[in-house]
């Protein structure tokens, strides 16, 4: 069963993401607005803004959160070419309990254009973050001191070749570390629209492996699914339409020289829906990876979960009753001024 609720924002303008914490008891939103809202679950099932604040001089398009060992970690990203990491520090008891403060403990600025969505890393690599930008470039940060969030270390440049609006680390143990990133560039003759790049511990070099030419619509976001005893990856992909494409390692190359070392993939399209009849803004799974929620659009989330075929089990249209609805959904469907919640009871 699903319940679904609007959640007065109070955001002033359009509302690019939202992200929900490791346990699912609290939630952050960002908006073209420059500020970004934290929402914690009550006992009653409702959602409290427990602290809001402006975080950057321009749009915020990601949020995202830390791993818990790691503390009550965010960080975002933004058209004015900065990523940012944020840490809770708790003030004085009011009348209302204990009130939070975000601080800023770090701001990355190698970015000469917009940076378009920032990630942090699985938990077994440490407290590594991802970002990318318009201009096609990966950066990863990794703090080496996780007592001490505010010193972070450029660590390598990923050169994708185009220009670059998401990605998501494969959050797999039994792999090298991996990221698929994607591109919302409208140039129909530029290509795949998709690269998966791998570290290579020999070479301590990110290299791209595959190159998702089955997608040549603009991406809009992309999601590894948590592999729980897969001999192969599923990578979920909102584009004109949704598709989620398995890449099954083959082994690795021999050793020629001082050549790298890379893995590849055989790769399958495994599902392709145009449910949504509009472009897909969103995908996200569940924790165990078969269960996979996507937006559009249409004004609908739709959940997907696999019997031998991908099928859906649950749609849920949402009709904006405050402002109007929007073109750019965040990870369920976002209006200016609300956000639409569901839950599984």
């Amino acid at each position: 069963m699903f319940v679904t609720k609007q959640i007065e924002s109070e955001h002033k303008d359009l509302i690019h993401d939202v992200s929900f914490d490791f346990y699912g008891k609290r939630m952050a939103s960002c908006s073209s607005d420059q500020s970004v809202k934290v929402w914690d679950l009550g006992e009653d099932g409702e959602w409290k803004c427990t602290a809001t604040w402006k975080t950057h001089s321009g749009s915020v398009f990601r949020v995202t959160w830390a791993h818990p060992e790691f503390g009550q970690v965010l960080a975002t990203c933004s058209f004015d070419r900065q990523a940012a990491v944020w840490e809770e520090s708790f003030g004085d008891v009011g009348r209302e309990g204990v009130k939070s403060n975000w601080i800023k403990k770090s701001i990355l600025v190698d970015s000469r254009t917009a940076v378009t969505d920032v990630k942090f890393a699985p938990k077994h690599l440490g407290l590594q973050l991802a970002i990318c930008c318009s201009d096609g470039m990966v950066r990863i940060y990794e703090c080496p001191d996780v007592m001490n969030i505010s010193q972070w270390s450029l660590q390598h440049d990923i050169q994708t070749k185009f220009k670059c609006s998401c990605l998501s680390w494969n959050s797999s143990r039994m792999h090298p570390p991996m990221i698929a990133v994607g591109s919302d560039d409208n140039n129909p003759s530029g290509g795949g629209k998709c690269q998966v790049f791998e570290y290579n511990d020999s070479t301590r070099k990110w290299t791209k492996v595959e190159t998702i030419v089955a997608v040549t619509d603009p991406v809009h976001d992309v999601a590894f699914a948590p592999n729980l005893g897969r001999s192969y990856h599923l990578l979920a992909i909102a584009s004109k339409e949704l598709k989620i494409i398995s890449l099954t390692p083959l082994g690795r190359d021999s050793v020629i020289g001082n050549q790298s070392v890379v893995s590849r993939f055989e790769m399958k399209q495994v599902a392709s829906f145009a449910d949504h009849e509009s472009p897909v803004w969103r995908v996200s799974w569940n924790v165990t990876g078969t269960v996979l929620s996507s937006s559009g659009d249409d004004g609908c989330v739709r959940l997907w979960k696999g019997n031998g075929v991908l099928v859906v089990i649950q749609m849920t249209k949402y009709i904006c009753t405050i402002g109007s609805n929007v073109k750019t959904p965040g990870l369920t469907f976002s209006f200016i001024g609300c956000i639409m919640y569901t839950a599984g009871l």
